[in-house]
């Protein structure tokens, strides 16, 4: 009979002390590798490509991007690997677990709590992963699939989006992506930052540099990126410059 391969575990962490003690206490635990560490939540997206793991500890508290939003990511690759919060607030439990987390952690973290949700994780499969579900928590990036892979997308460089039969086209600071999000989903959760100038098209609000008429009397919007002009449907037309009086 061969023998159980070592749990690759990825440490993700701000703090450098809490990674430290995470080595610390996996040593101890025995039977693990620990397979790289990363300071924020879009750091361990890039890792978790890039390396071969089946466990993420991860912090909630970060920079950047947070580890729940982190979570919601990496439960749509291809494989995901089990996450683990390691934390100091108890107050995010339901939102972590929403978020796909297989257990939750409040630091000071006990080396018999993280054995045993270590264990759990061996146990982790593929159908667990294609259950977890998504927090309704705001989100700071956008993920865009490329093949088993995942492309992040900050949200503070998008200009645009536009609906492609099934698809929704992102256009953004570095070019354009197909993003497996509605329009609608798109217009309920970013609500607050995005105003719809046809059926088939979202702009952020801020983006707006011009709203005036064709040759023909229609109405199109240039965008401060440069990009346009884009169509505004008369359906549309009415509510743009409502929200443009309050930008």
């Amino acid at each position: 009979m061969s023998p159980t391969p070592a749990l690759r575990v990825l440490i993700v962490d701000d703090e450098a002390l809490a990674r430290k003690r995470l080595r610390t206490m996996l040593a101890e635990i025995g039977d693990i590798q620990v397979a790289g560490e990363a300071v924020d939540g879009r750091d361990a997206i890039a890792q978790v490509q890039q390396l071969a793991v089946d466990v993420a500890l991860i912090d909630i508290a970060m920079p950047v991007m947070d580890g729940l939003e982190a979570a919601r990511h990496l439960a749509r690759l291809d494989q995901p690997p089990a996450v683990v919060f390691c934390t100091a607030y108890d107050a995010h439990a339901l939102a972590a677990f929403d978020a796909g987390a297989l257990d939750y952690l409040l630091k000071p973290i006990r080396k018999d709590r993280l054995a045993q949700a270590l264990a759990r994780a061996r146990r982790f499969t593929v159908a667990d992963a294609d259950n977890l579900r998504s927090t309704t928590r705001a989100r700071t990036h956008l993920s865009a699939r490329l093949g088993g892979a995942l492309r992040l997308i900050p949200l503070s460089d998008v200009h645009y989006f536009v609906a492609d039969e099934k698809y929704v086209v992102v256009h953004h600071a570095h070019g354009e992506d197909l993003i497996e999000d509605s329009l609608k989903a798109l217009e309920e959760e970013f609500s607050d930052h995005l105003v719809r100038v046809h059926r088939a098209c979202l702009v952020v609000c801020d983006e707006v540099a011009q709203l005036d008429r064709d040759g023909d009397g229609h109405a199109r919007i240039r965008l401060r990126s440069g990009a346009g002009p884009l169509p505004v449907s008369r359906r549309c037309l009415v509510g743009l410059r409502e929200r443009l009086k309050h930008l």
